[in-house]
This record gives structure tokens, C-alpha cells and sequence, in this order.
């Protein structure tokens, strides 16, 4: 069996495994290949079941949030991750901060002395902060006046650690209007957003 399998992707193992019809389960062979074709067709079906959700989510998507959708750095996951977050907790769409705070992308001030920063906040749906970050990653190889941004702030002395947490704050602040309009549509209404990026 292993070497029937060893030199294949991953895909086409599954796809071999998945075409065994032992005859003969007595033995330790036998029982082994009924065992693995027993798996194979069940992560297949299960493969099978999370393209059609995926492609059912797209849909849902690309008719509710696409102006969402279309922002850059944001996917179909992030964007469904953060309109159920929202959805999940209505009453905290009052305005952009409420929302920065339950995604857990709020400053919280850690200042000493003369000392004057903000550390990430470690409150707020993780889900959601993990999707933001996952923006925020993509913008910085692929968005430029976010690539202008890492630049800048750079040059003032940031961590990346702490660049990061900025533009996560930001990131929240821009997709706030969108998020506000799929879940509160006749709802609440967003204050403006700041103008600058949270220090």
C-alpha cells in the first residue's frame, strides 16, 4: 500500500485509495485497504460538501456585501466572518469604535512616564481580528498606499507589531459603512469615521 502510494499528491491518493474494493477484509492488508478507501470517500464527500457551501456563500455574498467584497484585501471568508460578527452583535454597530472594539482592533493606551504607545487589544471576537489581520497581510505586499504607510510609519520608529494594530483599526474603520448597511440597513446610523489612523 505504501508504496502503491508514497510517490503521489495528496489528491491523487485520495482518488486511489478511494477506488479500493477489497474482496478480502480478513487479512492485515485487506482490512488496512478497506480502512484507507473508507476514509478516502469520506474526506471526498466532505471535499465535495465544502465546495458547494463555498460556492453558496459566494452567492449569498456577491448579492448582499459586494461592495464589501470588493474592497482590496478582502475575500469571500473575511467578509463572512465579519458580517457574522456583526450580525452576532447588532446592538454594537452604534458606531466605527464599538465595531473596532468587538473585532478587538481598538487601542488600548499602555503609556508610562514619558512613554506615550498603545498595545493590541486581546478583547473582542478573535474570528474577527483574525480576519482583519488576514486583510491587513494582504495589503502589505499587494496594496500600495498601504506599502506607503508600513514606510512612513517605519521611519517614526513603529514595530511592525505595532503598524500592524494601526492598520487593523483602519481596516475597520473603512469596512464599517459596508458591514452597517448589510446588517442595519434602516438601523442605526455610523458616525464619520475619524480622519487619521489611530496612533
Amino acid at each position: 500500500m505504501r508504496a502503491q502510494l508514497r510517490d503521489l499528491t495528496f489528491k491523487k491518493k485520495v482518488a486511489v485509495a478511494a477506488g479500493w474494493r477489497p474482496t478480502i477484509t480478513a487479512t492485515p492488508e485487506g482490512a488496512s485497504r478497506y480502512a484507507v478507501a473508507s476514509v478516502g470517500r469520506r474526506w471526498r464527500a466532505l471535499a465535495g460538501e465544502i465546495a458547494e457551501l463555498d460556492r453558496r456563500i459566494k452567492t449569498i455574498l456577491d448579492d448582499v456585501a459586494a461592495p464589501l467584497v470588493a474592497v482590496h484585501g478582502v475575500g469571500y471568508d473575511t467578509a463572512g466572518q465579519l458580517l457574522v460578527t456583526a450580525g452576532d452583535n447588532p446592538e454594537r454597530l452604534r458606531h466605527e469604535r464599538s465595531y473596532a472594539a468587538l473585532c478587538g482592533s481598538s487601542p488600548v493606551q499602555v503609556s508610562s512616564g514619558k512613554t506615550d504607545r498603545h498595545r493590541l487589544n486581546r478583547g473582542g471576537d478573535r474570528h474577527a481580528n483574525s480576519a482583519l489581520w488576514r486583510i491587513v497581510i494582504v495589503r502589505m505586499t499587494s496594496h500600495q498606499p498601504t506599502k506607503d504607510y508600513i514606510a512612513r510609519r517605519t521611519a517614526e520608529g513603529r514595530t511592525k507589531q505595532e503598524i500592524i494594530r494601526c492598520l487593523k483599526r483602519y481596516v475597520a474603520r473603512e469596512l464599517f459603512p459596508h458591514i452597517n448597511n448589510v446588517i442595519t440597513p434602516a438601523g442605526f446610523q455610523a458616525t464619520p469615521p475619524d480622519s487619521q489612523i489611530a496612533a
